[in-house]
């Protein structure tokens, strides 16, 4: 989106903006908050971009020429349309905040927050702290007005106080958007630039996740925002960098390639489409080292899980000399099945999600390919679907190592009971997804394939695995895994509760043991169901409603 400018040579640009391109980083709620002199307006609610904006309709009317966007995937806090971003503080300034991340030292920043900063905080979600400890160091310096100077030298108490992984963006009511990444560089941000589209002689300046959010709107001079560095732009004027804390590794979450980003974009100087590709070719390596030349001989056919398996699927296919057909068909308007909030869920949506054409798998010994297998719903599913085609044999391959632990970063994948991998050797994974086979490629494997596509002056040294391996870029404090399934459970029964269900069975994952007790719309006195009043919401408001 262009907002367009008010008497101003530089029109910026940040995440949410382009937010079709890279909807797949959040489907659960969007928003967009944008500042015309020293004022501040949102639009944000919970759903697809599309709806939230009303296809378009709503950001027309919003003015300024400063906003940041945000595309919720909540893994923290509840599903309340109020703990949709852009977050916002009147004090100090005016300041709104996007963060894509997750933060691990929660309970000692609502602690410090409540006694030592008194600020109040209204919703559950870690995104809120970070922005009211930025907003503490702002007010801190005493100052009726900031300088450029003064916005980085607030943020070092963020980077002090917050542990975890951060990419955010933030705006200064009437003077600037302030983009700024986690010391390990764990969640993605880039910045680039271009002619404004609506003021002549003057910039745009766009930041997002992504770098195809950039390129698809004609933005270049793409770079990415380092690790412990933060970038201003003040209205009207060029970026200013500064790397504000010492980079202390330069690890991008690894999930990203294998998963998360969409395949045209480079990360971090990484190619995510040359790195899939790579996890075929090393996957067939592995392949062969573990199944042997006679079982790899047999395979009839080499069938991808659409669609981020597909790149890695035909490269694999080609190393083992063996046909590639996309035999199962996508239906692109069911949308993740790992995000779904329960098994049954998940389950129904894999078949509503995927058709097999049934001539490419009858009697064929089938090797089907995945980018992971998590919890195992998805993958014993589709291989049920394969057996159902009266495939012979049915070989699975998955393009990342087995996930045994906790995601703390930024990506919710499940309990670590809930996991296939947990608990489980390779063998008792393919008897419960019921294959004959189960290959997963390394984690020194998945490593070498993204390192290989990388530029020379990528800077990336190491990745955070701690998904894979259980050790943590950033260390755990103690009793964290212990509060984190504590706020798990918890927000599954106020879930359940607003919906009108009832959890039956306490000593089980309550996502698998929820029933349907009544129907109905939606619990509007639940705690869960909030409407954002905290400033003018167009969200709420539909323009023919004016």
């Amino acid at each position: 989106m262009s907002v367009p400018p008010h008497r101003s040579c530089t029109t910026i640009h940040t995440p949410g903006f382009s937010a079709l391109t890279i909807e797949q980083r959040g489907q659960d709620a969007a928003g967009i908050t944008v500042s015309q002199g020293g004022r501040v307006y949102q639009a944000k609610g919970n759903g697809l971009v599309s709806k939230v904006m009303s296809d378009g309709a709503r950001l027309q009317r919003l003015p300024g020429n400063l906003g940041i966007g945000h595309l919720r995937y909540p893994t923290a806090g509840t599903s309340s349309a109020s703990e949709a971003q852009p977050f916002y503080v009147n004090t100090p300034f005016g300041i709104c905040m996007s963060v894509n991340g997750n933060l691990i030292n929660i309970e000692e920043l609502r602690e410090f927050l409540d006694v030592e900063a008194h600020r109040h905080i209204n919703s559950d979600s870690d995104s809120e702290l970070l922005l009211n400890i930025y907003a503490h160091a702002l007010t801190e310096l005493g100052k009726s007005r900031a300088n450029t100077e003064d916005i980085f030298t607030a943020l070092r108490a963020v980077y002090e106080k917050c542990k975890g992984a951060f990419a955010c963006t933030a705006m200064i009511a009437g003077f600037g958007i302030l983009g700024f990444r986690d010391a390990n560089g764990i969640r993605p941000l880039c910045i680039g630039s271009r002619p404004s589209l609506t003021l002549e002689g003057a910039t745009d300046y766009f930041m997002a996740s992504e770098s195809v959010a950039l390129k698809q709107l004609g933005f270049k001079n793409i770079r990415n925002i380092k690790p412990g560095e933060a970038v201003f732009i003040q209205k009207g004027c060029a970026p200013i960098f500064r790397q504000v804390v010492e980079q202390r590794t330069y690890s991008p979450d690894l999930l990203e390639y294998v998963y998360f980003a969409r395949e045209d974009s480079v990360m971090d100087g990484i190619s995510v489409y040359r790195s899939r590709q790579n996890m075929g070719i090393e996957l067939a390596k592995q392949m062969r080292q573990v199944l042997g030349d006679k079982v790899i001989d047999e395979i009839d056919v080499v069938v991808p899980v659409p669609e981020t398996s597909n790149t890695s699927a035909a490269a694999l296919a080609a190393q083992l000399k063996k046909p590639y057909s996309n035999a199962f068909v996508k239906n692109r308007y069911v949308f993740r099945t790992f995000i779904l909030p329960n098994q049954g869920l998940r389950k129904k949506s894999v078949r509503r999600k995927l058709s097999p054409i049934e001539c490419e798998f009858e009697g064929r010994n089938v090797l089907v390919v995945d980018d992971s297998l998590v919890r195992g719903t998805t993958s014993r599913e589709i291989v049920q679907m394969v057996r159902e085609c009266k495939a012979k044999k049915v070989i699975f391959a998955s393009c990342s190592p087995e996930i045994a632990n906790r995601h703390i970063y930024g990506i919710d994948l499940a309990d670590p009971q809930e996991l296939a991998a947990y608990g489980r050797t390779t063998d008792e994974i393919a008897d419960y997804i019921q294959v004959d086979h189960l290959v997963y490629l390394s984690l020194d494997g998945l490593k070498t394939a993204c390192l290989d596509a990388a530029e020379k002056d990528s800077g990336v040294d190491d990745f955070e695995v701690g998904v894979f391996n259980g050790k943590y870029v950033t260390g755990v404090p103690e009793g964290y895994f212990e509060r984190l399934s504590a706020l798990r459970q918890g927000g599954k029964k106020r879930k359940a509760a607003a919906a009108g269900l009832t959890i039956v069975g306490a000593t089980e994952p309550a996502e698998d043991s929820a029933v349907v007790a009544n129907s109905g719309p939606v619990n509007t006195a639940s705690p869960d169901y909030r409407e954002d009043i905290s400033i003018y919401n167009f969200a709420n408001e539909l323009p023919e409603e004016r």
